[in-house]
């Protein structure tokens, strides 16, 4: 696995990488163990229960979700659907941005030697340093809101007699899942991964690349996406670089 270390200001960096959108082995189906026999071994072993229902229609969404990024969906076809189908769509939606944004953590989970590329207007030592601090506020930030959605994917339950699908304990079940495997990915590339690290030119060229022009911006990081063989290098870039020093 590749990680790079883009630039998106002359002292911002941001984690960045680009996986298959296949899921790992150990992300596939898992056969459901035998129910405990009992009442007081089921309760026991209900959250458990829960949790793996949980992730498999979070695996489900995903690749709905991508469908989705990939092939998108008509406005026209949208509108001519009820509010349940567009509620769907807007929350969609929502989760591809969330896969660009947690994709990485949620496959560091299964690395164990892991490249980290990074500016070689920076030593390795500095860029080693800015990945954990990364990984560390990362892992903090999941770790919070893991309970604070927790809370509130227990507390939307009260929606179980409102007619239709539960979309409020829907989306706080997304959200509890990704924070969860998030939390697990900063994680494991704290005290697990090894690290190779390599300086790249091109990405020290998106440093500067901050205070070109749009059009003379865009053509330059389109030229590195290419160099560096990232498909969605360009928007990851816009979101997290031009936006965010437009936005201060």
């Amino acid at each position: 696995m590749d990680v790079y270390l883009v630039p998106t200001g002359p002292d911002r960096h941001e984690l960045y990488c680009e996986v298959p959108d296949e899921p790992h082995a150990e992300d596939r189906e898992e056969p459901e163990a035998d129910s405990p026999r009992g009442f007081l071994r089921r309760i026991i072993a209900w959250p458990g229960s829960l949790f793996r229902r949980l992730r498999k229609s979070f695996r489900e969404m995903l690749a709905e979700a991508e469908r989705e990024r990939r092939h998108g969906r008509s406005s026209e076809a949208t509108a001519n659907q009820g509010w349940v189908a567009r509620t769907q769509a807007r929350i969609m939606c929502w989760v591809a941005e969330s896969i660009a944004e947690q994709r990485l953590l949620w496959h560091l989970r299964n690395q164990t030697a892991v490249s980290l590329y990074y500016p070689d207007d920076l030593d390795a030592a500095r860029a080693e340093s800015v990945l954990r601090t990364q990984l560390r506020k990362d892992f903090e930030k999941h770790r919070f809101w893991l309970i604070i959605n927790a809370l509130l994917f227990v507390g939307s339950g009260v929606f179980f007699f409102v007619p239709g699908p539960n979309i409020v304990a829907y989306y706080f079940a997304f959200r509890l899942v990704g924070h969860y495997l998030s939390m697990q990915g900063a994680r494991q590339g704290l005290s697990v991964v090894r690290w190779r690290t390599e300086g790249s030119a091109p990405l020290t060229e998106l440093r500067r690349a901050i205070a070109l022009g749009p059009a003379d911006r865009e053509r330059r990081v389109q030229d590195v996406a290419l160099r560096l063989h990232l498909e969605h290098l360009a928007s990851f870039f816009e979101r997290t670089a031009v936006l965010h020093s437009h936005a201060s």
